[in-house]
């Protein structure tokens, strides 16, 4: 393996992730490219080991996400909004959190980004899905919650701005 190779394999997830998770991931990343199967057990494995992390769902829905497997990449995507709401203490329905949006600072901390950042993945795999009603209610809704655009979810709008015209 050159050391351009070892780069391209290691994947910052965050600073603070536990280290056995993080192994399980960067074997998983490995993996994937050769190992479909292998990769996908691995990422379940992370996530099984330490289900507060969230960067095992993370790493698990763009897993799925890129193959296309869409369904699968909702379904996580949906359990890690879950787990970041319940840690962050905030609804996990982000309609109720639009409604009561003055209650919730979602640029509070990182728990709070990171329920951002997976509701615009949801945008985009809804958007993929050809569900493009349901990705513009996303996206609408994130716009109200993160009106300074620190998902990047403004993105995934032009983009669905863009398909719309076509």
């Amino acid at each position: 393996m050159t050391a351009l190779q070892l780069f391209e394999e290691s994947v910052l997830f965050a600073p603070n992730i536990p280290e056995a998770v993080n192994q399980i991931l960067q074997s998983a990343v490995s993996a994937s490219h050769d190992d479909e199967v292998t990769a996908e057990r691995l990422f379940i494995k992370a996530r099984k080991l330490d289900s507060h992390c969230l960067q095992t769902y993370f790493a698990l829905y763009k897993f799925y996400f890129y193959r296309a497997r869409l369904a699968e990449a909702e379904s996580t995507v949906l359990a890690a909004l879950e787990e970041a709401a319940r840690q962050g203490r905030f609804p996990s329905d982000y309609k109720r959190l639009v409604r009561e949006k003055e209650k919730w600072n979602l640029y509070s901390n990182e728990v709070a980004h990171f329920y951002l950042y997976s509701l615009k993945a949801l945008a985009f795999i809804k958007l993929r899905s050809g569900q493009a009603i349901e990705a513009r209610v996303i996206l609408t809704c994130l716009q109200e919650l993160d009106p300074e655009d620190r998902s990047g979810s403004s993105v995934i709008s032009d983009l669905a701005s863009a398909l719309e015209i076509e």
